[in-house]
């Protein structure tokens, strides 16, 4: 591998270190179904996303409930000694992508057929800190540009 191959990729490995993030592939729901509980917990705290979740009645929310925990499980596992309640961690990014179709065949009037689509999804769920977020932006002082 040359020096820049090595670089970028180091940048890279450094970059992932400190995202938190979940995936679940080939869920056998539409995406549109499962795009409606996405964005009901977008930008959420944690805690309120999870309760969200579990008192809704939609097909996707035990997955998405699910999904969640595993983010922030793999939180805890790069954080080790930090606590998730005093972080205030939120849902900062949940992408919903069409996955693959099944097709099947319904019988339908004078002998036709009637093509079926039976969708899945993948999932991506990351989680952040807004206390992390909020110590990496520093205020700019007004008075440094005059």
């Amino acid at each position: 591998m040359g020096s820049r191959k090595h670089k970028c990729a180091q940048v890279y490995k450094e970059a992932r270190k400190s995202r938190y993030i979940a995936r679940l592939n080939d869920n056998p729901t539409s995406p549109r179904k499962t795009r409606l509980m996405a964005d009901a917990i977008r930008g959420v705290d944690v805690d309120k996303a999870l309760g969200i979740l579990q008192y809704s009645h939609r097909e996707s929310a035990p997955k998405l409930r699910k999904l969640l925990l595993s983010a922030i499980a793999n939180w805890q596992a790069k954080n080790v000694g930090k606590s998730v309640e005093e972080s205030s961690l939120y849902v900062k990014q949940i992408c919903v992508n069409g996955g693959r179709q099944l097709k099947r065949l319904r019988t339908a009037p004078q002998g036709r057929g009637y093509r079926i689509r039976k969708r899945s999804n993948h999932v991506i769920l990351e989680i952040g800190s807004r206390i992390e977020e909020n110590a990496e932006v520093k205020p700019v002082d007004s008075t440094e540009n005059k």
